[in-house]
């Protein structure tokens, strides 16, 4: 006589039991959520307090409930500190000075990473001690070497490189291609070498290589390196203090002492000209954000 035997199929757990939290998960995400709030505090107090009144604020103080919200400050804090002729100058500095950090970069760190110079370690390591020197170290030497390396008077009108947009991207250029070139370095080493071994059998010389081989694969990081280059340019306000006496040649980082008066400043007015100063920045991590967090996920994981 024969058994059978018969199974019965285990119920399977609720989709809500599955994904349910584990306590330690909680607290991370709650750590999170507080720290990410600690950062945004002083963003959306701003927004806040540019919203409001001077009036209302000063009789019920920044953290009461408003009576009354408008966008008067933005058009007052745009038209009164003169900002477009501010962003111009920012763009004149920020755009050329990432477009040039990001080629010369390439160059070197496709020299390090693929053609394997000899000394090639010692080269990157001195790109990358570059930036542990203190700016303001060198503020003094600069100050005077720039201020005797003539320019032609239609690059300069203090016809020396100082009171120029110039000196300002130098020393941008300067301080930024060794952090690109460390970051460019390791991101192309990561790369299939049977990419560029096949190009070299098919007879493409260095350039082709470099051009129209490993540039195009760099794209990610070039984004992500470029959002943060333009952003570490666009919010500098040192060197173009330094090396600029003229007033209408400054970044637009200083517009905003426009809106400060000599006996009274209103910062609601003045929280509003930060939100404007502080949009482009947000504008340009918008546009390359896919870039941007694949640069920086590249090589998060295997496989």
């Amino acid at each position: 006589m024969t058994t059978t035997q018969t199974t019965r199929a285990v119920p399977a757990a609720p989709a809500g039991a599955r994904r349910r939290l584990r306590p330690g998960r909680l607290g991370v995400h709650a750590f999170l959520t507080a720290v990410s709030l600690a950062f945004l505090a002083p963003l959306l107090l701003a927004v806040y307090a540019s919203l409001r009144p001077y009036d209302e604020t000063s009789e019920y103080g920044y953290f009461s409930l408003p009576r009354h919200l408008s966008l008067d400050y933005y058009r007052q804090a745009f038209t009164d500190s003169g900002m477009t002729k501010y962003f111009v100058n920012t763009l004149i500095i920020a755009v050329p000075g990432v477009l040039i950090t990001l080629f010369l970069a390439s160059f070197v760190a496709f020299a390090l990473a693929r053609l394997k110079i000899r000394g090639g370690l010692v080269l990157l390591m001195l790109f990358t001690a570059g930036n542990l020197l203190p700016q303001q170290v060198i503020v003094t030497p600069l100050y005077v070497v720039f201020n005797r390396i003539p320019l032609p008077y239609w690059m300069s009108d203090s016809m020396t490189m100082f009171d120029s947009y110039w000196a300002v991207v130098l020393v941008q250029i300067g301080f930024q291609i060794g952090f690109c070139v460390f970051v460019l370095a390791n991101f192309m080493r990561t790369l299939p070498p049977e990419i560029l071994e096949a190009a070299v059998v098919d007879g493409a010389g260095v350039w082709t290589r470099f051009w129209r081989i490993t540039l195009p694969l760099c794209r990610p990081a070039l984004a992500a390196l470029g959002t943060l280059q333009f952003t570490w340019m666009y919010n500098d306000f040192l060197w173009a203090l330094v090396f600029i006496s003229d007033g209408d040649k400054l970044p637009v980082t200083s517009a905003l002492n426009n809106l400060r008066g000599q006996f009274f400043t209103d910062y609601n007015l003045l929280a509003a000209g930060s939100v404007i100063v502080a949009l482009p920045t947000l504008v340009v991590f918008l546009l390359l954000q896919r870039h941007f967090i694949a640069g920086l996920t590249l090589g998060s994981g295997k496989g």
